[in-house]
C-alpha cells in the first residue's frame, strides 16, 4: 500500500477525499452486483444465507488483520453494509419476480 507523503494538513485531507470518492464508487459497484447477483437466486432465504454472509465478514476481518486495520471497525462496517445490500437484493430479487 502506497501512501503519499503529504506536506501540510490540506494536503493529507485532499487525499483523504479522494479516498473517501473511492470507497463510496466501489461500494456503489458492489451494490451494482448484488442487483445483479439477485436474479440468479431462487429464494429470499438464499439472498439471506447465513454461511454467505459470514464467509464475506470472516474473509474481510482477515484482510483488516492483514493492513493492520481493526477487523472490529470492518466487522461493523460491513455488517451495516451487507444488512442494507440483503434489502435491496431481496427488493430486486421481488421486482425481478414479478414481472
Amino acid at each position: 500500500m502506497d501512501i503519499k507523503k503529504c506536506n501540510t494538513l490540506s494536503q493529507a485531507r485532499e487525499e483523504i477525499d479522494k479516498i473517501d470518492d473511492k470507497i463510496v464508487e466501489l461500494i456503489a459497484m458492489r451494490n451494482a452486483y448484488i442487483k445483479e447477483i439477485a436474479h440468479f437466486k431462487n429464494s429470499i432465504d438464499e439472498i439471506k444465507s447465513k454461511d454467505r454472509i459470514d464467509d464475506v465478514i470472516n474473509r474481510m476481518r482477515a484482510r483488516a488483520i492483514e493492513l493492520d486495520l481493526s477487523p472490529n471497525l470492518i466487522n461493523d462496517l460491513y455488517i451495516r453494509m451487507i444488512d442494507a445490500m440483503v434489502d435491496t437484493e431481496v427488493a430486486e430479487y421481488q421486482n425481478a419476480k414479478n414481472y
